[in-house]
């Protein structure tokens, strides 16, 4: 599994996939919350990382099955994915393998907006006035979502050898699956009758209930499911090969 966990991070970073990624984030971040006065945190009114929590998702909606669409669809189409599966790797540790290098490559883009909150925490009045608690909570929110939608992505590599199709693939499923529920439970149909309970089952209402601050099992557990069904998916999409 380390081996195909190091053979991904250099392939991220001996191309230019990896600093795209992470330029692309940290400017669009960047922009919307110091440039553009519309969402300019310096014209929110108070100290709060709010506005990049909201924003954070929707980028890596988008940048996450950028970064996954190539991780198994590439390699079957070159045939390549023969040649790993007869080294001495279950499919498992070829899929944790690369899920481990795609969630690093995330982390890696999300360390540099530790600079954002340390902006929000000079510039609060006092200095210091800001939800602690709550910032923690959410990069947490954000570390298991990353999770969730790297999960999502591989499954649609795996489905596919052309990487357009699984980068649409992957954007439409993580679409759904944070916002879709939502859009679901909003409809009058189901007003007061199971709106909560469809609505819970989004990530976007866990991700808000980590941001509280209040870390609830309920949530983590959620995610690490989401997670692992999408993981499991994908060795079973994998194991076609065998079938």
């Amino acid at each position: 599994m380390l081996a195909v966990y190091r053979k991904e991070i250099n392939a991220f970073f001996a191309s230019l996939i990896g600093y795209v990624v992470i330029g692309v984030f940290l400017i669009v971040t960047g922009l919307f919350l110091f440039v553009f006065p519309e969402t300019s945190l310096l014209n929110y009114g108070y100290a709060s990382l709010g506005p990049f929590f909201t924003l954070a998702p929707n980028v890596l909606l988008f940048l996450i099955p950028a970064i996954c669409m190539r991780a198994l669809a590439e390699e079957r189409q070159t045939g390549a994915i023969e040649l790993l599966v007869t080294r001495p790797l279950t499919d498992w540790q070829i899929i944790l393998g690369k899920f481990l290098a795609c969630v690093t490559l995330v982390v890696i883009a999300l360390l540099p907006t530790i600079l954002y909150y340390y902006s929000v925490y000079q510039l609060g009045e006092p200095v210091g006035n800001i939800d602690t608690g709550g910032t923690i909570g959410s990069y947490i929110g954000l570390l298991f979502l990353s999770m969730a939608f790297v999960a999502i992505g591989l499954f649609a590599s795996a489905l596919t050898t052309n990487q357009v199709v699984s980068f649409l693939l992957a954007l439409a499923l993580c679409f759904w699956c944070y916002f879709g529920f939502d859009y679901l439970a909003s409809l009058p149909v189901f007003y007061g009758n199971g709106d909560r309970l469809i609505s819970s089952l989004g990530m976007q209402e866990h991700f808000q209930s980590l941001g509280r601050g209040l870390i609830d099992t309920r949530d983590v557990v959620y995610f690490l499911s989401v997670t692992g069904l999408f993981l499991l998916l994908t060795v079973l999409s994998l194991a076609r090969r065998k079938w």
